[in-house]
């Protein structure tokens, strides 16, 4: 599976800011690949905003659609206001591994309860649109071994077709090579072999 994820370094936040009937909302949003960053990130928003009216939030800490490691909170706001719409809003971009803060000052006028869940799913809109992003391919690891005068030419392979190795180790008879297989491309070495001319050994590491 590939899918995108905030390009974001660890406790840092990608921002945006909209006003709706004078209510500001600042959107907050990081890469979240575990609740703990989410977390992290939701409490640096109530140190830097401590006398805002709400600290609306939704994650989803795994890929899109992931069903177990997922939040969204209302923070005072009516039920099903901010954090449902929010959550809606990160579902619809597609991008995994993210958390949101939606920071609102409250301006003077109700919205009423359609009003904030629009307001809210904007914020979060807003901040998506101009969110920085990277893929993430997730990968199974196999052992590819070889012998000594082949490991250049698989290694230059492998950067090639953007195969990432992972670990090698050394012993009398040759090279084994950990290297992370895309999960959703079947497993082919035919080309490396045609290159070195020779069957080679790979099998898959279970976990």
């Amino acid at each position: 599976m590939r899918y995108r994820v905030p390009n974001l370094a660890p406790a840092t936040w990608h921002t945006a800011e909209i006003e709706v009937e004078k209510s500001r909302f600042l959107t907050w949003i990081c890469h979240a690949p575990n609740t703990a960053d989410f977390h992290a990130m939701l409490q640096a928003a109530k140190t830097a905003h401590p006398n805002a009216s709400h600290h609306c939030t939704a994650f989803i800490a795994g890929p899109p659609g992931e069903q177990t490691h997922i939040g969204f909170s209302d923070d005072g706001e009516p039920g099903g206001t901010a954090g449902r719409p929010m959550y809606q809003a990160l579902l619809g971009s597609q991008i995994g591994e993210i958390g949101c803060v939606v920071i609102r000052y409250f301006g003077g006028t109700k919205l009423g309860t359609g009003g904030l869940a629009r307001a809210y799913a904007q914020s979060v809109n807003a901040g998506v649109d101009t969110l920085p992003t990277c893929e993430v391919v997730e990968r199974e690891n196999y052992l590819l071994r070889v012998n000594f005068s082949h490991e250049a030419v698989a290694r230059t392979w492998c950067d090639e077709q953007k195969i990432p190795v992972q670990q090698a180790e050394y012993d009398s008879s040759g090279v084994c090579l950990t290297i992370g297989w895309p999960r959703d491309e079947p497993l082919s070495l035919t080309t490396l072999e045609n290159r070195l001319k020779t069957a080679l050994d790979i099998q898959k590491v279970t976990p």
